[in-house]
């Protein structure tokens, strides 16, 4: 449904996105995540058709994105700060969106207010950072759309007021297979959300893979030796990405397949032998350092 192929964006001498890749499927939920200035928000203004690339091809149901204003009517864009007119009051926002969107639902708007519980006769400009977040989720699943893309769209939020959130976007995708893209620093949500994740480093992409791919070939592993002494010879035979002492019980990363690493650990007879579960950060944080960006004890 949406193809992006080698897209690259330059700012002046700055190269932003730097060949990007990325394939999503109709009714899927797509995360993309990476460190501060790796592209995420760049590569979302590319997707609906705010930036122009400078190569590459951004494809959405076979159809070029950037001049294509049909398609842009089917998409949704909320975007991490909320833009309205200085004097506007939700209710005045929403006429606007109304005169733009010819898919806007004025019942859905009313049902969406009652879920959020917003009063539109308030002023934008007054809200605090989580309200504005609500109203802009408001107006951008009022406008029905296809194609939902979102960044940063639970900062500031209360856990009440994400599972709103979160809760209506599953309903939509259950129901209309609204396809939806998230940027988001959250990992943890995005976890509980996503069906595959795109990881951006220094605009390049440099993973997209399932969640559950994204987990398989790296494992979490708590264990005690029969004979510390063999520690050592044990950690040379595994793929070990990090490692961690508690009293008697070693913490381990390793990549491989399972099968071949448990095989091999029960050859020294552990006396504790157990796979933890491998969260979306922890990969994050693992992948990040295998490209560099060390985490260090920090002391001031």
């Amino acid at each position: 449904m949406i193809v992006v192929k080698s897209l690259t964006k330059k700012f002046d001498d700055d190269v932003i996105l730097n060949g990007i890749n990325m394939n999503v499927k109709k009714g899927s939920i797509y995360g993309i995540i990476g460190p501060n200035g790796s592209g995420k928000t760049t590569l979302l203004n590319h997707l609906v058709g705010v930036y122009r690339q400078d190569s590459g091809e951004i494809v959405i149901n076979e159809k070029n994105i950037y001049d294509n204003a049909d398609q842009k009517q089917s998409m949704a864009y909320m975007q991490d700060e909320i833009y309205a007119y200085p004097q506007y009051t939700i209710k005045n926002m929403a006429g606007f969106y109304k005169e733009m969107y010819k898919s806007w639902d004025d019942d859905r708007y009313k049902k969406l207010k009652e879920i959020f519980d917003i009063d539109d006769k308030k002023r934008i400009t007054k809200l605090s950072k989580g309200m504005k977040k609500q109203v802009a989720f408001c107006f951008a699943l009022s406008k029905t759309p296809e194609i939902l893309i979102m960044d940063e769209p639970i900062d500031g939020l209360d856990p009440i007021a994400r599972r709103k959130l979160w809760n209506v976007v599953i309903d939509d995708v259950a129901k209309r297979e609204m396809t939806v893209i998230i940027s988001s620093h959250n990992l943890k949500e995005l976890e509980n959300m996503c069906d595959t994740i795109l990881i951006l480093d220094k605009g390049k992409s440099v993973i997209e893979r399932s969640i559950e791919d994204l987990t398989q070939d790296v494992h979490k592993i708590q264990y005690v030796l029969e004979k510390p002494e063999l520690e050592d010879e044990l950690i040379g035979w595994l793929n070990v990405i990090s490692k961690e002492k508690m009293g008697t019980i070693s913490v381990i990363v390793v990549k491989g397949d399972w099968k071949g690493i448990e095989q091999k650990m029960n050859e020294y007879n552990p006396v504790v032998l157990d796979k933890l579960n491998l969260t979306l950060e922890e990969v994050f944080i693992h992948e990040m350092e295998g490209l560099g960006y060390a985490i260090k004890n920090q002391t001031i």
